[in-house]
């Protein structure tokens, strides 16, 4: 191999998964979402003609003729990373890639029928070899799943916003499903975050490149472990005030915080779920026609609720203990009114009915 500035890393085999659906690995938000407009009825071709109404074509024009095309002449290392990551994820049709000249680390997959991919001379001078395989794992992830259909549809809703915002409570109303669409786009960045981890199948190495992605090139000044650590910290300090901020600071934003980001991939890497699909049991493209809405909508709201439960966060914790205290106080009152205490009661001996005498409000300072 030609010496290309990236670290040295023997070759390796990796797994394959052949037929993979992208439900496997897709956060559940996103997986159910997905599965919902799969199913609707002429699907692919509103959001196919909904493109024409953006610059798709006009951005392609803009890379060829303004970026570097990725193939076996030009940034050929990228071009084995791309066709290794479409191989393992099973992806028929190989997406032209495109290497852009910009500082900032970023990359991207745009387009409805025919995705493209795009990265920075800023990402590919930050990342290592197997740091950079995770991140074009990640966008191949995105075309698999077929993400560019929210970029699509945020980008008109936010160019219908402004067009409307004269229009009494318009903008609010567009407004609302824009914000709907960027927590379903933070979403599908972990289900790619997650692709990217198939593709390299190293946690580490897509772990360093989060945090490089967050503190830069200085590998030697950084460490893992404290990174993930300022995760747990952001999850869990503060107070309800913190918490409000933490909400208002992630709405704008289309992606999830690098720390987050690192910390679901962490989670994930060690979930039962990943390791069915690195040991070949995964549901398979050809099955996506009969998966189940409800179930992907049963478990996302399994997913969110579980979240709120264990999650350290002041306010979700507020939550939890107030969904909790309203549905211990519905089983009390379902109690009062179908007599379905009264065995109980009984069994208290009289000392319990005494107390209820001449107070009305004695039965509420039972303990909870």
């Amino acid at each position: 191999m030609t010496d290309t500035g990236f670290e040295k890393v023997p070759a390796r085999n990796r797994r394959r998964f052949p037929g993979i659906s992208s439900r496997a690995y897709e956060h559940p938000a996103d997986r159910s979402a997905l599965v919902a407009l799969r199913k609707l009825s002429g699907f692919d071709t509103v959001f196919k003609a909904l493109s024409g109404l953006l610059p798709e074509r006009s951005l392609r024009l803009l890379f060829l003729s303004e970026s570097v095309r990725v193939g076996e002449t030009q940034f050929p290392h990228l071009h084995g990373m791309l066709r290794d990551a479409c191989y393992i994820l099973d992806l028929e049709r190989v997406p032209q890639m495109y290497v852009q000249q910009d500082p900032k680390p970023n990359a991207m997959c745009i387009g409805l029928d025919e995705p493209i991919i795009v990265v920075t001379t800023g990402l590919v001078e930050l990342l290592d070899e197997e740091e950079m395989r995770a991140v074009v794992g990640h966008e191949v992830g995105h075309a698999l799943s077929g993400h560019a259909v929210y970029r699509t549809v945020l980008l008109f809703l936010t160019g219908l916003a402004m067009k409307v915002a004269w229009i009494p409570l318009g903008n609010v109303a567009i407004m609302a499903l824009v914000t709907a669409l960027r927590e379903w786009f933070r979403k599908s960045e972990l289900s790619a975050d997650r692709a990217g981890l198939l593709v390299g199948q190293d946690v580490n190495a897509s772990l360093r490149g989060l945090m490089k992605i967050a503190g830069g090139n200085h590998l030697h000044e950084m460490n893992v472990d404290a990174f993930l650590a300022q995760a747990e910290e952001y999850a869990s300090s503060g107070d309800l005030r913190d918490s409000v901020l933490k909400i208002l600071n992630v709405l704008p934003r289309s992606h999830p915080f690098t720390t987050v980001r690192a910390a679901e991939l962490k989670k994930w890497s060690q979930n039962r779920d990943y390791q069915r699909i690195m040991d070949g049991h995964y549901p398979r493209r050809d099955e996506d026609k009969d998966a189940s809405v409800s179930d992907s909508f049963r478990q996302s709201a399994s997913h969110y609720a579980d979240s709120v439960r264990t999650s350290k966060d002041p306010l979700m914790k507020l939550v939890g203990d107030l969904a909790g205290g309203a549905g211990d106080l519905g089983g009390k009152l379902r109690d009062k009114f179908t007599g379905a205490g009264a065995g109980a009661g009984a069994a208290n001996g009289s000392a319990g009915a005494g107390e209820g005498k001449g107070s009305p409000g004695g039965a509420t300072e039972q303990p909870g």
